[in-house]
């Protein structure tokens, strides 16, 4: 199949507010050229009501009917979504018939592991089929849904484009990329050629959503206030002791497995202190499950541009820590570029998740493909 122009949307559990919007053409093997891309803005009355659907999920837990508010906001989020896509091909000079596909990860609000004994379970909120209807444009959605009924974690997903990055940037084995959104994501190369890939840890969520009850501010900008606290290491080590990080990957979190309670007591700085320094003690942590050879963590998502997460990375890991920018790669729009490779192996019927990544018994195919229906008003 030759290459496709392909849109990625992400949004991450860390509440942002924002969408990231990614273009690149690609066959969903190989990137053959990346193209533009940027950060779009939910109007308010968008982010209110995810908002609402994300404190919703975390009473409903998977039990029983879902909380009524999930349809509402997921209309919402589609047809803004939607509206960010035609407002970034209008920015771009982009006609939408030069575009073959749109993945569409939705919002995540509520994610739970799979047990012994039970499956897991996982709720994005995004309609690709009100997307496709707005936009004229294929589709691509509910990427995890089928890994999970497989048994599978249904993240990470992302490791399948990590890996052709870290081909591209360091040869391969040396190097891992870590993602640093809400929760924290790494991937690495066996020696053997296979991925091994999990979340790491929180990441920002916990100390954003610390920052946001004490300030109103929506996050430690450059990490002024964590520079100003001190870690309190007991705290770190007692919840560095959950079983989560000893276990052999793959495994996967929520968003709210660990949370900004995990600093309860603490003066404000030294609250962001230790949940920033909680972050980058996890990531450290994961170094356990990694290829022995790695000496280079390749940082994207927006904990990489928190000087104080950075630091505390480099301090506890030992390693080389690496704004993935400095190597020639986009690292708020590396995500994004993954669900526009995503969307077109959903196209293609090829594998998205493995079982060295999410614990899938096999290489398995996902995702569902909604096409335009022009005669129907979204």
């Amino acid at each position: 199949m030759a290459p496709i122009w392909a849109i990625g949307l992400m949004t991450g559990t860390v509440l942002d507010g924002n969408v990231d919007v990614a273009m690149v053409r690609t066959d969903g093997e190989t990137i053959a050229e990346l193209g533009p891309f940027a950060l779009k803005p939910y109007p308010d009355a968008v982010r209110a009501v995810i908002g609402e659907a994300v404190e919703a999920a975390r009473a409903w837990r998977f039990e029983g009917p879902e909380p009524a508010i999930f349809a509402e906001a997921e209309r919402a989020l589609s047809l803004a979504q939607a509206d960010a896509v035609a407002e970034f091909l209008y920015d771009n000079a982009i006609a939408a018939d030069e575009v073959g596909i749109v993945g569409l990860h939705g919002q995540t609000v509520l994610h739970r592991a799979p047990k012994a004994d039970r499956i897991g379970a996982t709720r994005q909120l995004g309609d690709g089929q009100v997307m496709a209807d707005r936009l004229g444009i294929p589709v691509a959605f509910d990427f995890r849904s089928a890994d999970v009924a497989a048994g599978g974690q249904g993240a990470p997903l992302a490791p399948i484009y990590h890996r052709a990055l870290l081909e591209r940037v360091s040869g391969g084995r040396a190097a891992a990329i870590l993602n640093l959104g809400g929760v924290g994501n790494v991937t690495g190369l066996r020696d053997d050629g296979s991925l091994v890939a999990f979340d790491t840890g929180p990441a920002n969520g916990p100390v954003n959503d610390w920052v946001r009850r004490h300030t109103g501010a929506e996050m430690d900008r450059d990490g002024i206030l964590a520079a100003l606290g001190r870690p309190d290491e007991a705290i770190i080590a007692r919840h560095l002791a959950h079983p989560y990080f000893a276990a052999e990957p793959p495994k996967s979190l929520d968003r709210y497995d660990f949370t900004a309670d995990m600093a309860e007591g603490l003066s404000i700085e030294d609250g962001a202190a230790t949940l920033t320094h909680f972050a980058a003690a996890a990531a450290a942590k994961a170094l356990e499950h990694l290829p022995s050879d790695v000496r280079r963590l390749v940082v994207s998502g927006g904990g990489r541009r928190n000087p104080s997460l950075m630091a505390a990375l480099r301090e506890r890991t030992g390693l080389e820590i690496v704004d993935a920018d400095a190597l020639g790669l986009r690292g708020d729009a590396i995500e994004a570029e993954c669900f526009a490779l995503l969307a077109v192996r959903v196209a293609r019927g090829l594998p998205i998740s493995f079982p060295s990544t999410t614990g899938a018994p096999h290489p398995l195919a996902g995702g569902r493909l909604a096409e335009p229906r022009p005669s129907r008003e979204s």
